[in-house]
């Protein structure tokens, strides 16, 4: 496996990976299927930030992907961020998402951020497993603030101070 910082060319293995987590899953609390240009969009607002866009290639295929961006847009959340990792499902259980995220520490650290937010639907089991087992830990539990796939959905929010 390899994580590297995404290129223009992975942005259609991007979307079709997003597009599977908003038609299949609560892992995305969005409805609506993306097109190539609003993945440049989406990129191009990344990037004009600062912040990465990853990918994990597993066997020269792109097998996953996170970024990060401001967890709030107020100042004084400027050391803090939201990170999101989506896996192909080809890919589960190969050690992506972890790889990726531990990948995202590292470059919110350099960018001078002090703690890493992950939001996750409280039915996500493994996801939740996976960021404990990575250093994050349950600081909130917000119910039925999201809808999708016609049933309330819980919000767990998860958190690793990344720096002293």
């Amino acid at each position: 496996m390899r994580i590297r910082d995404a290129e223009d060319a992975d942005l259609e293995a991007i979307r079709r990976i997003y597009n599977h987590a908003v038609a299949h899953t609560t892992a995305i609390w969005n409805e609506v299927i993306v097109d190539l240009d609003d993945r440049r969009r989406w990129a191009a607002a990344r990037r004009a930030l600062g912040y990465p866009i990853l990918v994990a290639e597993i066997d020269g295929a792109v097998a996953g992907y996170g970024s990060f961006g401001d967890f709030r847009a107020f100042d004084g959340y400027r050391h803090t961020c939201e990170h999101s990792v989506y896996v192909d499902d080809r890919f589960h259980r190969r050690g992506a998402a972890r790889a990726l995220v531990v990948e995202l520490e590292a470059r919110a650290i350099s960018l001078g951020k002090h703690a890493m937010i992950a939001g996750i639907e409280a039915g996500n089991a493994a996801s939740i497993a996976l960021h404990s087992t990575l250093g994050f830990v349950e600081v909130g539990r917000l119910p039925q603030v999201g809808r999708k796939f016609d049933r309330w959905l819980d919000l767990v929010f998860m958190e690793k101070i990344l720096t002293a």
